[in-house]
């Protein structure tokens, strides 16, 4: 099992008091570069797609959300396989996941060199812009409704199940909860935005998509990239304990997706579509 919690030697520092040699704990930070093959069995294709510094575990299910929330498969039908690798000639292993598509799913080449941006949470990362996104999704249909008394619970439940945060205080979580409260699904990661992938993969790979009777809680803010994750895999409630931005609010509004943030002990804030909160 990968690393994902290191111990370091560190000196403390303290008002009045000598500087103290102690050990401290960090949540790991290591590249994870994503390649597909795709193509008849005779003429495979490989390419890599994207590179994301994450905290290694659930690299296959960060991979599959990934592709699917970029557009890039539509199901968990079209993988025919995925795995880890090695490049020859780099140190690092186990830093690379090959995703192989089956024959019969059709790759659309622009779409892979499609323009990159700078984006404040995660460096250098592909994404579609609002009209992109309204080529492949449709407006969220959805009868989940939950009371305000299990979105406001969700956050305490959320931070007693992190572990490596518990161990590190340095670490994103994307939590997954039923129309109950139940927390069905946690994924912790240094980067939000790989939080969410593993969630979806996690929920892909079973079958789950599209998950219109979620959902889904991140522990940070809410920013374009997340909405639009949410927005992809079919989640009808997306809350966040920090602010959203206001691209977020516009394609949760576009695709009606209930939005919220500032999420307290007792008070938070609802954006749109407040009619699936009662």
């Amino acid at each position: 099992m990968q690393e994902q919690i290191k111990s370091i030697s560190i000196q403390k520092l303290k008002a009045g008091v000598p500087f103290e040699d102690k050990a401290d704990l960090l949540a790991v930070e290591e590249p994870l570069e994503i390649r597909i093959g795709y193509g008849q069995a005779r003429e495979r294709i490989q390419k890599s797609i994207s590179v994301t510094m994450r905290t290694p575990a659930h690299d296959h299910e960060l991979a599959l959300g990934f592709l699917f929330s970029e557009g890039i498969i539509q199901s968990f039908d079209d993988i025919e396989g995925i795995r880890h690798c090695e490049d020859v000639g780099k140190e690092e292993t186990g830093n690379i996941v090959r995703v192989e598509l089956r024959p019969t799913v059709q790759i659309n080449t622009a779409k892979l060199q499609r323009h990159f941006y700078t984006t404040s949470s995660c460096g250098v990362c592909g994404k579609s812009s609002l009209e992109a996104i309204s080529n492949q999704c449709k407006p969220i249909q959805s009868k989940l409704q939950v009371s305000h008394e299990v979105v406001l619970a969700a956050p305490p439940k959320l931070r007693s199940s992190q572990t490596v945060f518990a161990h590190t205080g340095g670490i994103h979580a994307t939590g997954l909860f039923d129309a109950k409260g139940q927390l069905i699904m946690l994924r912790e990661d240094v980067g939000r935005h790989n939080a969410f992938d593993k969630v979806i993969g996690a929920c892909l790979a079973k079958g789950m998509v599209p998950l219109s009777d979620y959902l889904v809680l991140v522990s940070g803010r809410a920013s374009f990239e997340l909405a639009q994750k949410a927005v992809m895999a079919g989640l009808p409630i997306m809350a966040a304990v920090g602010a959203p931005s206001s691209l977020a609010v516009q394609l949760a509004q576009r695709f009606r997706l209930t939005l919220m943030g500032f999420l307290k002990q007792s008070t938070l804030n609802i954006y749109n579509n407040a009619n699936r909160v009662v």
